[in-house]
């Protein structure tokens, strides 16, 4: 979790830097769909590892997935303890169940 948190807080400062200097500073001023798109783009690629690649490529992919994932959240003021949380109340809750108390 440290290195979440870390991430959470670097995300945050970089939002606020200069688009020319900083990946996460260019996406943020890229909008709320450039972010989503780039993380279903690496979603994907994660997926594609998973079926065809290394296990150092699926490593990375999936860090590349959280990375973004962490990004998005930020740009829509959701912070990952938020997300910790939800994962949390569903501890001990059968994943079929939990779907199935969802609203359609």
């Amino acid at each position: 979790m440290e290195t979440l948190t870390r991430l959470e807080a670097t995300i945050a400062e970089r939002r606020k830097a200069d688009p020319k200097s900083s990946y996460v500073a260019q996406l943020s001023h890229r909008g709320t769909p450039v972010m989503a798109r780039k993380l279903g783009e690496e979603a994907v690629e994660a997926c594609v590892a998973a079926l065809s690649g290394s296990r150092e490529e699926l490593v990375g992919e999936a860090a590349d997935v959280v990375f973004h994932l962490m990004v998005l959240l930020a740009d829509k003021g959701v912070s990952f303890e938020e997300v910790m949380a939800e994962l949390d109340r569903r501890e001990g809750v059968s994943g079929l169940d939990e779907k199935a108390s969802r609203s359609t």
